[in-house]
């Protein structure tokens, strides 16, 4: 909820009287509000995205990105059906702009031909604000470790349910973060939450994020700002494929 919100409904819970605790309505008016008034959003149709949605990735090019190795330019495969696919030993993509809360969409697809098992096949990852791992991955008939299993937030969250279409078609991600709060000093005071829906399916609700994405160890927090995001080279001939990538911003 944007602060300009929450500065107002606490405005008008204390505004009364001044002690939080309002008289009871006695017309249907003294609980109308007219301000704050929403923007207006006009609805993508047929796979476009919202009216005031930051478009990504499209099909065309690679404007919008650079290699996370080297900040220079994406080498990643770029696909005649509009997709890009995973270079392998290319390394990861990130976005040239920073991000803090978000709502994002994307679309990704693991190869119809089916390689190597477990956390080998099809390996990738949505990293938001380079730190937090939305996972990418085949688990159709491939079990593995289910904090690191497809949708799951890498070595955190279990997701609800595993949604994956048929391998080698396509899976969308709706991911809406809120990015955590530091205080001054650097300490957390509000952890990062991300809820996920996997092709519609909600598969992580409003979990909250223990903080950095860690291989080996325990998650913590190092206090920081907005940042990129980052689709991830896994070094091992993932060949996901990922389009239609748009993002709100949400602060």
């Amino acid at each position: 909820m944007p602060n300009y919100i929450k500065i107002f409904l606490l405005f008008v819970v204390i505004a009364p009287n001044g002690f939080g605790q309002e008289k009871e309505p006695t017309t249907p008016e003294a609980t109308e509000f007219y301000e704050p008034v929403p923007p207006k959003v006009i609805p993508g149709t047929n796979g476009t995205p919202p009216s005031d949605a930051i478009v990504l990735f499209d099909g065309k090019d690679f404007d919008q990105w650079i290699s996370s190795v080297d900040s220079m330019a994406v080498k990643w495969h770029l696909n005649e059906d509009g997709s890009m696919t995973v270079k392998d030993k290319a390394g990861n993509i990130q976005t040239k702009k920073n991000f803090g809360s978000v709502q994002l969409h994307l679309e990704w697809k693991s190869p119809a031909e089916v390689q190597r098992e477990g956390q080998n096949r099809a390996n990738s990852g949505v990293f938001i604000q380079q730190r937090y791992e939305v996972q990418v991955l085949d688990n159709n008939d491939n079990p593995t470790y289910t904090n690191g299993q497809v949708g799951s937030i890498y070595k955190q969250g279990v997701p609800l349910a595993m949604a994956s279409v048929p391998t080698g078609e396509w899976n969308t991600y709706d991911i809406i973060f809120h990015a955590p709060e530091f205080s001054r000093g650097g300490n957390i005071v509000e952890p990062a939450t991300v809820t996920v829906l996997h092709n519609g399916v909600l598969i992580q609700d409003h979990f909250v994020i223990e903080g950095t994405i860690k291989y080996i160890g325990w998650p913590k927090y190092q206090a920081h700002g907005k940042a990129p995001l980052v689709l991830q080279d896994h070094k091992d001939n993932s060949r996901v494929s990922f389009r239609n990538i748009w993002v709100r911003e949400l602060d």
